[in-house]
């Protein structure tokens, strides 16, 4: 069975305890902001603005999608009573 790696803001504040004392907190610090950054840029996720943006676009086309089925059911329904009178 795999092992499951600590959260990652627990080794932060182990790394934390550990520099404190040396007077390495910053470049700590900076070390591991880039190493977390070059790992977020590696995974494929979006902005939280292009999902945001995404997501109401979504909205509206749901919302014109369901619009649209409204008035193609009000459609059939006028057909179908023209084709029982014919």
């Amino acid at each position: 069975m795999a092992l499951k790696p600590p959260p990652l803001g627990d080794i932060l504040q182990q790394m934390n305890a550990l520099a404190a004392g040396s007077g390495l907190r910053a470049d700590v610090d900076k070390g591991v902001r880039a190493l977390a950054q070059s790992a977020l840029g590696k995974l494929d996720v979006v902005s939280r603005e292009e999902f945001d943006a995404q997501a109401a676009i979504l909205a509206r086309t749901r919302t014109r999608v369901a619009q649209l089925e409204a008035e193609l059911e009000a459609l059939t329904k006028e057909f179908e009573a023209l084709q029982a009178r014919n």
